[in-house]
């Protein structure tokens, strides 16, 4: 990893840890790219690689769902369990926040949260190396 790669990676597992620190129940949360190949994760209990995978699969269907009806481009995407949340939200054109939560979170917080941590995760992408 070069140092910029290293610095960006690094400001990203900030990030994870600030959302975690801002949305109750948050257990973990993980940054990939579109294809589905792991930046950064904050997951301790969770395979992060399967994770990135599933991701990158599940936004390719959410993608194609929202061209289908004219809704615009992929923003995110929420899906709800019997025990908790997860959800994925786009990081700028190449990446993905994923975030699970259990169930009683606030997913009011969650979106809120999670959108403001994946514009800063876009901007940490997007950066000119050595910024």
């Amino acid at each position: 990893m070069t140092s910029d790669t290293e610095a960006i990676a690094a400001g990203i597992r900030e990030e994870l840890r600030a959302l975690r620190a801002h949305v109750r129940q948050l257990h973990g949360g993980m940054v990939a790219s579109a294809d589905g190949m792991v930046i950064a994760h904050d997951l301790p209990d969770i395979e992060p690689d399967g994770l990135a995978a599933l991701t990158a699969a599940a936004v390719g269907v959410a993608k194609r769902l929202t061209d289908a009806t004219g809704q615009g481009g992929f923003e995110e995407t929420l899906t709800r369990g019997s025990r908790g949340y997860v959800a994925a939200y786009a990081a700028g054109n190449r990446a993905v926040l994923t975030a699970v939560a259990g169930p009683d979170t606030n997913v009011g917080r969650l979106h809120l949260q999670a959108r403001r941590a994946a514009a800063r995760i876009a901007a940490l992408l997007d950066a000119p190396p050595g910024h």
